[in-house]
């Protein structure tokens, strides 16, 4: 297996139990903390090799708890977005070094750390519903930072807020898609050569800390300050994309 050291693992496991946490207490929305973290540590593509079976795994209880709550209408607009971001982040992964991926999470990263500080997407002001050219552009953006860096839910929700969702209707969406986007990028992962024995090896022991993510996104969050984690959060994603930046350049 590759050599890791115990910081490595730790920071790893705390990058999953996030993750987890996230997809089960906030709808996804501090997702793209955890390949930042775990990119201080290991390569990128190791990296996204690693967490992409965990978060099909996690995709398939998501979707199965919001069973036909999804609208149908919103998902056949933005999946061909989805898959278009999913084509042109493979070939971003294919042709950039490590080092230019590293500085790509690392924007990614910082970037949707103003956009919570700042809550840029709430202020947005919509005067009228947003088109499906708009809807399609969120959502190839969406496919694309989900490829390099499994972050692909600030740029969909851009859209998807600014739409009259019930609130089950609106999380059942973002599960298909994301469960869509994800199974999709198998496909470019397998044909990069991404996965290999050791990313296979990590993630089987890594896998533990998703349901622990998930059941602490559901029970110990309702007795801890939902600000002071997502504070957290938004801190780490923001150190790690800067470091991230400071060694690709």
């Amino acid at each position: 297996m590759h050599e890791m050291s115990l910081l490595a693992w730790c920071v790893c496991a705390i990058a999953i139990l996030i993750t987890g946490i996230s997809k089960s207490a906030f709808g996804g929305a501090l997702g793209g903390v955890g390949v930042p973290l775990m990119t201080l540590f290991l390569s990128p593509r190791l990296v996204v090799a690693v967490l992409l079976p965990i978060l099909c795994v996690m995709d398939v209880f998501g979707v199965k708890a919001y069973w036909k709550k999804w609208s149908v209408a919103e998902l056949k607009v933005i999946l061909p977005g989805g898959i278009v971001g999913i084509v042109l982040g493979a070939f971003a992964m294919g042709v950039f070094s490590d080092k230019h991926i590293k500085g790509m999470i690392g924007v990614i990263a910082v970037v949707f750390m103003l956009d919570r500080m700042f809550q840029l997407r709430q202020r947005l002001r919509w005067h009228h519903q947003p088109g499906k050219l708009f809807a399609r552009v969120c959502a190839m953006v969406s496919g694309v930072t989900s490829t390099v860096a499994h972050a692909g839910g600030p740029p969909i929700l851009v859209y998807l807020m600014a739409k009259d969702l019930a609130k089950e209707q609106f999380v059942a969406t973002t599960a298909v898609f994301f469960t869509v986007v994800n199974a999709g990028k198998l496909v470019p992962y397998l044909a990069l050569g991404f996965f290999t024995v050791d990313s296979l090896q990590i993630a089987a022991c890594l896998a533990i800390f998703a349901p622990l993510g998930g059941w602490m996104g559901l029970h110990v969050l309702r007795v801890i300050p939902e600000r002071y984690f997502y504070s957290l959060a938004t801190a780490l994603l923001g150190i790690s994309g800067m470091k991230l930046i400071y060694d690709a350049l």
